[in-house]
């Protein structure tokens, strides 16, 4: 049928077809659209067009309408458009074409420009002409607002069913629906008690790489889903052990609306799919599938979860405890600007604030010595722990044991699961024709894998089984006392060199939220341990400064002691009598060094008459000195005989050697320097004690 609108300028250009579907499913299911859609050639014959001049674009099959950033044929059919190749735009109805204002009204004014018709089963527009804008303008809004109507109702329908918690998602590994359509836990005993070991492990470990590792260590498997939904026991890694931790159908909870889509700021990006914040999930409905644990623990999870991630400098939070000697990294925050605090290792281990450096351009807030910091707060974690020690030790115990026998019972029921593999494997060999060797061989062989793994995880499980009796392992009357007798003895844990600094950040952690450090004006640094629960504890720490002048007391303290070295009193009793009234060194936390005294006497020109010596000894004992004096030796040939080992001799606590004054000591000391002997044995605990001397 002709149209008054066509004319021979239109039918010397090409009349293109353009099909669409909006969803691979109608591509496939809905074929009479379709068809429908390619017999408009037929139409377009009718309009006065040869078949040659009859271009179809079904480019964008499967995809919908609402926006052209991803529909490559609708924008060849623009593109042809505005080079004046096409004079009649065919399709089914306008809705084909777009459903979107912004994508349908740019192409009715290039039309318009161009001179091209556009036609659908109603009739043929001309979008140059007052009316026919007017009209498919009409039909172009009304197709986006049934857009929006169609979306409306679909999206209506899902949320109310979500809100009951009745929307069938899809279903982690250990949850299953039966017949019925209810949801249970999965029937295979060995994936219901791997699961429950997975959460055992985290909430023992607080970490999910420690929770891969222990799994592939012990040689226990996880229990996944192929493409084909059927079960598939994999090795542990670290994206399988979060997906597990956290997923909400494990605590029992159905959720809708945990991810959301955002287009990220660079040009051309796609629409990507990333995680909401808990808080911000549209729908939970708790208790609603059977749960592997209670919905608080879960809640715990998420956070322990959180707070490990790295970036603790963006989103505050303390990260995993990792290695390093500074205790506080982490946790430490600036009293002065707030922010989080770096530890630094070069040039001596601080906390640095850098924030403000980094990103204002401002010089840094301060930066604080770490070693009497960690001290401070070490020891007052130690304190505020002691009341509990043995109750703490004890259920450390319990939950190592606990998660021992945990890790034992999955590597039986792994060696349980290997042998029912390998047990099918050959049934299915026995049971195979003889004569079909290509069938018995690819069975022979998956039957000598199995056998092989069932190897593999009995020798786990050798590795596992106690080297101790069964009968020492009874919890009885010795092993009680031997955990009482533990009591007070956390400090000689915490200070031993085979606790590692990521077990001491743990533990600290236990008890304490964050440390705010104030390094302060002079030698006093402000320390605010804030624990778990909001209670608060002050500390006001001694700092190493580099003169005694910078000291809160220190011209106080020079004062107090230029007038007792007047007085004429020896340096140690000055040091002393400094130290009782509560002065330091600008290097010593609690005392006042003789070298302190020493040197400031010396800076104001004050001579002592009589000086003692730096340490006291009996008289009965002789110094390295005093014995080169008195044999008329070099003080040096004594130190020199000591570091190469033939003067063997014990050190004194404050570092120095002393000789016993006996005639023997001073023989055998002289055959030493005459190479009469080759080495002298003058420790408290020597073999040979006969003239002391030997070789």
């Amino acid at each position: 049928m002709k149209s008054e609108l066509v004319t021979p300028n239109h039918l010397a250009r090409k009349a293109v077809v353009y099909i669409r579907q909006s969803t691979p499913h109608q591509v496939v299911s809905n074929q009479e659209s379709l068809r429908l859609q390619y017999a408009l050639r037929q139409r377009a014959r009718e309009l006065g067009w040869h078949d040659a001049d009859i271009d179809v674009i079904d480019a964008d099959l499967g995809l919908s309408a609402a926006s052209a950033a991803q529909r490559s044929g609708f924008k060849e059919l623009v593109g042809r458009v505005g080079l004046s190749e096409v004079g009649l735009i065919l399709s089914i109805d306008v809705t084909r074409l777009a459903r979107n204002c912004s994508d349908w009204y740019p192409l009715l004014d290039i039309c318009g420009v161009r001179g091209c018709l556009i036609a659908d089963r109603d009739g043929v527009y001309d979008p140059g002409s007052p009316n026919g804008r007017l009209l498919l303008g009409l039909k172009g809004t009304i197709s986006e607002l049934e857009l929006h109507t169609i979306r409306s109702r679909l999206t209506a329908g899902l949320l109310a069913k979500a809100e009951r918690g009745e929307l069938a998602l899809m279903l982690p590994i250990g949850l299953t629906r039966d017949p019925s359509g209810v949801v249970v836990k999965d029937p295979d005993l060995s994936v219901q008690e791997r699961l429950e070991l997975v959460f055992e492990i985290f909430l023992k470990l607080r970490s999910i790489a420690k929770v891969m590792r222990v799994l592939n260590e012990r040689g226990l498997e996880l229990p996944r889903r192929d493409r084909h939904g059927e079960l598939r026991w994999t090795r542990a890694t670290v994206a399988a052990v979060a997906d597990i931790l956290k997923n909400p159908a494990y605590a029992g909870a159905f959720v809708y609306g945990r991810t959301r889509f955002h287009t990220p700021a660079r040009e051309g990006a796609t629409p990507q799919k990333a995680p909401r914040p808990i808080e911000q999930w549209r729908i939970v409905v708790k208790d609603r599938y059977p749960a592997y644990i209670d919905w608080r623990t879960y809640e715990t999870i998420r956070a322990v979860v959180k707070d490990n991630r790295a970036e603790y400098m963006r989103i505050k939070t303390r990260g995993v405890p990792r290695d390093g000697e500074l205790l506080l990294h982490g946790i430490a925050w600036c009293g002065r600007c707030g922010h989080k605090m770096y530890v630094r290792y070069k040039s001596g281990r601080e906390y640095v604030c850098n924030h403000l450096r980094s990103h204002e351009g401002l010089p840094s807030c301060q930066h604080i010595r770490a070693a009497r910091i960690d001290a401070a707060v070490a020891d007052a974690f130690l304190t505020a722990l002691a009341p509990a020690e043995l109750d703490a030790l004890s259920r450390s115990r319990r939950s190592q044991q606990q998660m021992d026998n945990a890790l034992r019972a999955g590597a039986e029921r792994e060696l349980e699961r290997k042998r029912y593999a390998a047990a099918l494997a050959e049934r299915q060999f026995n049971r195979v024709d003889p004569d079909n060797r290509l069938v018995a061989a690819e069975l022979e062989r998956r039957w000598e894998a199995a056998l092989s793994e069932v190897r593999i995880a009995e020798e786990a499980l050798a590795q596992q089984v106690p080297s101790r009796p069964v009968a020492q392992l009874a919890m009885g009357k010795a092993l009680n006392d031997k955990v009482v007798s533990l009591a007070g003895r956390l400090p000689l844990i915490w200070a031993d060199k085979a606790t590692s600094d990521v077990h001491r950040k743990a533990l600290l952690r236990c008890l304490v939220d964050k440390v705010v450090l104030d390094r302060g004006e002079r030698d006093i640094a402000r320390v605010r341990i804030i624990w778990r629960g909001g209670a608060v504890t002050d500390l006001e720490v001694k700092m190493n400064v580099n003169t005694v002048a910078r000291l809160t007391r220190g011209p106080e303290m020079q004062e107090r002691l230029l007038g007792l070295a007047r007085d004429g009193i020896p340096d140690d009793e000055i040091a002393a009598i400094l130290t009782r009234e509560g002065h330091r060194s600008p290097r010593c936390a609690d005392k006042v060094l003789p070298i302190t005294v020493g040197r400031l006497r010396r800076g104001a020109a004050i001579r002592v008459a009589v000086q003692r010596t730096r340490w006291k000894h009996d008289a009965s004992l002789l110094s390295p000195a005093q014995l080169a004096v008195m044999l008329n030796i070099p003080v040096n040939w004594l130190y020199v005989q000591i570091r190469k080992n033939r003067l063997l001799i014990d050190r004194q606590p404050n570092g120095s050697y002393l000789f016993p004054n006996k005639p023997a000591v001073l023989a055998a000391v002289r055959n030493l320097r005459k190479h009469a002997i080759s080495q002298l044995d003058l420790r408290i605990c020597q073999p040979h004690q006969e003239g002391y001397q030997h070789g």
